[in-house]
């Protein structure tokens, strides 16, 4: 059966841009991106022209469909809840009545928004899962004391150690691993407080299933400057500035990026 689109057909097109494959299937970049294009990611979370909106019936599952996810997270914990998966998801549902069952709508609504092409919404980077039910491989994670976050062992947490030992007790730890549940719930939760906008959403977070925390990359922060960790303040901070300094930036999406993602000082590339 075909996957019911969010969009009508012929519905979105990328202005002042062409969307471009860069790998078959896995991700796509815009050429001769126009100065508009730089505005719209500067102003990242206000609405758009051309932006996708959920029709009525979609925003009243996405929103149902939250809910629950919320009381799963509620129930096993913020630290467990990172690295859960599809499957335990529903179970923690089917066995829990502060959960209760998915629906069938809610499902469908689940493997709809997973499985949609990103593009739609404008954004262009590539998909690093491609199963709804692609699990978090536990053994191939550690745990960081203190943060409640797990880091993918080898290449991600040598990078993060090195950062650590380097900066000092200022830098945290902000996000690690996160399994395909974790990345539902965060783009459902942006796109609930946007009224149903999926651009809005995934201009400041990749969907689900394109997100690089599910196979390597972190966020750090400044210890004590809170939410604004995920701001543009975290760029004005001793902290960062001795990343830059040492080194240590390598981004997945600096300014001006084409990929259709606002600019993350914080996050730092591994993959």
């Amino acid at each position: 059966m075909k996957r019911r689109s969010f969009l009508k057909s012929g519905s979105l097109l990328v202005p002042g841009a062409l969307a471009t494959s860069l790998a078959p299937g896995t991700a796509f970049a815009l050429v001769q991106p126009s100065e508009r294009y730089f505005r719209k990611m500067a102003r990242f979370d206000d609405s758009h022209p051309m932006d996708v909106v959920a029709r009525e019936e979609d925003f009243q599952l996405l929103r149902s469909t939250l809910g629950r996810i919320k009381r799963v997270q509620k129930l096993v914990g913020y630290g467990n809840f990172n690295t859960l998966n599809f499957d335990e998801m529903l179970k923690v549902g089917r066995t829990h009545t502060s959960v209760e069952r998915f629906s069938r709508a809610e499902l469908a609504f689940l493997e709809k928004l997973f499985y949609e092409d990103a593009s739609t919404y404008g954004f262009y980077g590539a998909k690093v899962l491609r199963n709804l039910t692609d699990d978090v491989d536990h053994k191939r994670t550690a745990y960081v004391r203190g943060t409640g976050q797990r880091i993918f062992r080898g290449p991600a947490l040598e990078r993060y150690q090195s950062i650590k030992s380097a900066i000092g007790s200022d830098l945290v730890l902000t996000s690690g691993v996160r399994s395909i549940v974790k990345q539902l719930y965060l783009f459902m939760n942006k796109a609930e407080r946007a009224n149903g906008n999926l651009s809005l959403a995934s201009r400041s977070l990749a969907p689900p299933g394109y997100s690089f925390h599910a196979i390597g990359d972190f966020d750090v922060g400044k210890r004590g400057l809170g939410g604004a960790n995920f701001t543009d303040a975290f760029a004005a901070t001793d902290v960062y500035r001795r990343l830059v300094d040492l080194g240590f930036v390598k981004m997945r999406y600096p300014q001006r990026n084409l990929l259709g993602v606002r600019f993350e000082p914080w996050h730092i590339r591994v993959v």
